[in-house]
């Protein structure tokens, strides 16, 4: 399996995330949208980086029982209840990445959204790995 990120000259900047990603053969894992519930059903955090990190380690559990690691992740999708929140919070939420992902850089999209199923979720993170 190969993944090769696309990041166009005439394009933005891609900081943190790539604007495409091209993966040449492998087996593609659809990952569900995990928030930051734990094993009994209870949000745990109650900023966005506690929040952010629990969903990350939620996300990556997933991915590993399917058999892949976080460097096979290909595409995210991000829902936050407050975007601008997620934004001012980039900094620590970017040391929790490096610290779980590394420097794989997947492309990404962030939508706010008014609010999750479960109501105490700030965000919610899906995603597409290629193993």
């Amino acid at each position: 399996m190969s993944a090769k990120k696309i990041n166009p000259e005439n394009l933005a900047p891609a900081i943190g995330f790539s604007h495409a990603v091209v993966v040449d053969g492998g087996k593609i894992v659809f990952l569900a949208g995990q928030t930051s519930l734990n094993k009994e059903g209870v949000i745990e955090g109650s900023g966005i980086v506690e929040q952010f990190e629990k969903v990350m380690t939620n996300l990556l559990t997933a991915l590993s029982e399917a058999g892949g690691t976080p460097d096979q992740l290909v595409k995210l999708n991000i829902y936050a209840v407050d975007p601008a929140d997620y934004r001012a919070n980039s900094r620590e939420i970017g040391e929790i990445w490096q610290r779980l992902i590394g420097k794989n850089f997947p492309a990404m999209t962030l939508v706010g959204v008014t609010r999750l199923w479960d109501e105490q979720a700030l965000l919610e993170i899906e995603g597409v790995a290629n193993l």
